[in-house]
């Protein structure tokens, strides 16, 4: 992922292994990660149980919230591909009792499709 990419707010995708040493005390036992995609410093990383959102505070990072979402809480998601002028995709997720929904932008080299079938196999089970 270059500089700019992040500073537009694109995600790309992060290999596994990666992931995995920054992340592998928050795991439950047996619980795999599937997919992660990085914001910056931000990560967000699908396992085969939940939606892991990790949110990387301060300037010099040290300070880390974890949000662990069951997918069962997943109540609707969209997705939006990159067209001629816009190159970007979006990914929106709503939870139950939330309005808002959570909304995260890809750079045009992810495939948002995959995205989506990856999330739509957990919620959809």
């Amino acid at each position: 992922m270059g500089l700019m990419d992040g500073l537009l707010g694109n995600a790309s995708e992060v290999r596994i292994d990666e992931i995995q040493k920054e992340l592998g005390n928050l795991l439950a036992a047996g619980e795999k990660i599937e997919k992660a995609y990085k914001l910056i410093r931000d990560y967000f990383v699908f396992t085969d149980k939940r939606l892991l959102m990790v949110d990387k505070q301060g300037v010099t990072g040290k300070k880390v919230e974890y949000h662990s979402i069951p997918y069962k809480s997943i109540i609707h998601f969209s997705i939006e591909t990159a067209g001629h002028l816009d190159l970007d995709a979006e990914l929106k997720i709503w939870l139950s009792g939330s309005q808002m929904p959570i909304q995260k932008t890809f750079n045009k080299s992810l495939n948002i499709y995959e995205v989506q079938s990856v999330l739509a196999g957990y919620v959809l089970k």
